[in-house]
C-alpha cells in the first residue's frame, strides 16, 4: 500500500508548510567529496564559464562575458556531488551552496556536454554504488499516476496563474516570425495540434490530459465537442471555470479519469505533453489507449517532448533532481521509442511532425522571468525561498537543455496505417 502524503514525507512543500524533508543532509564520505570535485574540475576546465571560489580562485575557459558560477560553500557543494551528482547539484543550489546571476545560461554548456562530463567507466560505477534509482512507489500504476501528478500539479493553481499566459499553458509555445508575445505563441501551438489532429466542427475530440483547459476552449470554439481526461483535481475545478468563462461549458465535458478508465470511440485524439508523465512501463499501454479510442479515419495530435535515444535508454530507471523534486515518475521519450511502440502496439503510424524545441527554450525563457518579477506574489501564495531556488534551478535547466539540443519536442500527426 502506497503511504499517505503528509507534510513530513512530501518533498516540496505546500504553501506555509515550509518542510523540505528531501533536502537532509546526505551521508558524508569524504573520499566521494573528493572525487566529485577532481571530476567537476576536470569538467569545467573547457567550458565556457567561470567557477569562483571563496577567496577568489577562478576556473572555467569562459572569458569575462561568460556566465559566473560561484561557489559559496565549497565542502557543502562537493559533498552534495560526492553524495550523489544528479541530485546534489540541483540540490546544492536550493540550499546556496552555489548560485548564478545568469543560470540558464551558467547551464547551457553544461548540457551541451552532459553526456561526457564524467567518464564512462565511473559512470557505471556512480550507477551501482552511488547513484540513486527510481523509486517503486513512483511507478505509474493508475493509484501511482494520481499520487505523481498531484506533488507537482496540485501545488497552486494561484502559483502557475503568477508566470503562465492567459490561455493557462503549461507546454511549448510555438512563435510566429518576428513575435515574441507568449499568448499568441501559445494560441499558434494550440491550434497547431489540434490542424494536426484533423479537427473540425461537429466532431467530438477526446483530450488526455486537461491542464487548465486552454486546448479544450479552443477546440470548443471551433465547433467540436470535447471530453477532456485530467487525474488532477486542482486542475479540474480551475478549467471548468474556465470553460464557463469562455461560454462553452456546455459543449466540454472535464473527467477526472485516468487515460487507462478512458471510454468511447471519438474523431480525433489530442494529448499534449502527457506522454511524459506515462512512465516507459506504461507507454504500450497509452499509445494503444491513443488507438483504441480513435474512430476509423480519425487522427492523433500528440506533442510530446524527446531526447535521444541513446541517452533516453542511458537514463531509463535513473532519479534525477527533476524526479525528486518536479516531476516524480517520469521519462522523456525519445521519436525512435514513439515509432516503435506506434509500430509494436498499435495500428498508428506518423504521418507529420514539427519540432518546437527552439520555441520551447523561448517558452520557459519566458516562465522564468515571469517568476522572478512576480516572486513577491508568489510568496505571499506561501512559498518559501527554498522554493523560489528550486523554480528557478528547475525552469533555467529545463531551458538549457533545449537551448542545445539535449532535448526536443515534437508535435505529430498520427493516423493508421494504410496496410
Amino acid at each position: 500500500m502506497r503511504a499517505a502524503v503528509t507534510p513530513t514525507n512530501r518533498l516540496v512543500p505546500r504553501p506555509n508548510e515550509g518542510i523540505w524533508p528531501g533536502l537532509a543532509t546526505p551521508p558524508h564520505s569524504p573520499a566521494r567529496a573528493r572525487i566529485a570535485e577532481v571530476l567537476f574540475r576536470r569538467a569545467v576546465r573547457t567550458l565556457n564559464v567561470q567557477v569562483v571560489f571563496p577567496g577568489g580562485e577562478r576556473i572555467g575557459a569562459g572569458g569575462p562575458d561568460s556566465p559566473v558560477m560561484r561557489i559559496v560553500r565549497p565542502q557543502a557543494f562537493f559533498h552534495r556531488l560526492g553524495a550523489n551528482s544528479k541530485i546534489g547539484f540541483g540540490e546544492a543550489y536550493m540550499v546556496g551552496d552555489w548560485t548564478s546571476t545568469r543560470p540558464a545560461d551558467l547551464l547551457t554548456p553544461f548540457a551541451a556536454t552532459l553526456s561526457t562530463l564524467i567518464p564512462p567507466a565511473l559512470q557505471r560505477l556512480g550507477r551501482r554504488y552511488v547513484e540513486a534509482r527510481q523509486p517503486t512507489e513512483e511507478i505509474n500504476t493508475v493509484e501511482g499516476s494520481r499520487e505523481n501528478i498531484h506533488r507537482h500539479y496540485d501545488l497552486s493553481n494561484e502559483l502557475f496563474a503568477t508566470f503562465l499566459d492567459e490561455t493557462m499553458s503549461y507546454s511549448a509555445a510555438w512563435f510566429a516570425d518576428g513575435s515574441d508575445d507568449l499568448a499568441d505563441a501559445q494560441r499558434r501551438k494550440i491550434d497547431g495540434i489540434l490542424d494536426m489532429a484533423h479537427v473540425r466542427a461537429g466532431q467530438h475530440i477526446l483530450e488526455i490530459g486537461t491542464g487548465w483547459g486552454g486546448l479544450a476552449i479552443r477546440a470548443a470554439q471551433r465547433g467540436a465537442r470535447v471530453t477532456t481526461l485530467t487525474i488532477s483535481a486542482e486542475q479540474a475545478k480551475l478549467a471548468e471555470q474556465r470553460l464557463a468563462a469562455a461560454g462553452v461549458a456546455d459543449r466540454v465535458q472535464v473527467l477526472l479519469r485516468d487515460y487507462r478508465e478512458a471510454q468511447g470511440s471519438y474523431d480525433a485524439v489530442v494529448s499534449v505533453e502527457m506522454v511524459e508523465a506515462v512512465g516507459a512501463q506504461y507507454w504500450p499501454t497509452y499509445f494503444a489507449a491513443l488507438d483504441r479510442l480513435l474512430k476509423p479515419g480519425g487522427r492523433v495530435g500528440l506533442q510530446a517532448i524527446t531526447m535521444p535515444h541513446d541517452r533516453m535508454m542511458a537514463a531509463r530507471g535513473d532519479y534525477t533532481w527533476i524526479h525528486k523534486y518536479v516531476f516524480p515518475g517520469g521519462l522523456i521519450p525519445s521519436v525512435e521509442a514513439i515509432e516503435r511502440n506506434l509500430a509494436d502496439h498499435t495500428t498508428l503510424h506518423v504521418a507529420e511532425r514539427r519540432s518546437l524545441g527552439y520555441d520551447y527554450a523561448r517558452t520557459l525563457a519566458h516562465w522564468r522571468r515571469n517568476f522572478q518579477s512576480r516572486w513577491e506574489t508568489v510568496a505571499r501564495l506561501g512559498f518559501d525561498e527554498t522554493f523560489r531556488r528550486l523554480w528557478d534551478f528547475y525552469l533555467a535547466y529545463c531551458e538549457a537543455g533545449f537551448r542545445v539540443g539535449y532535448l526536443d519536442v515534437f508535435q505529430f500527426s498520427l493516423q493508421r496505417r494504410p496496410y
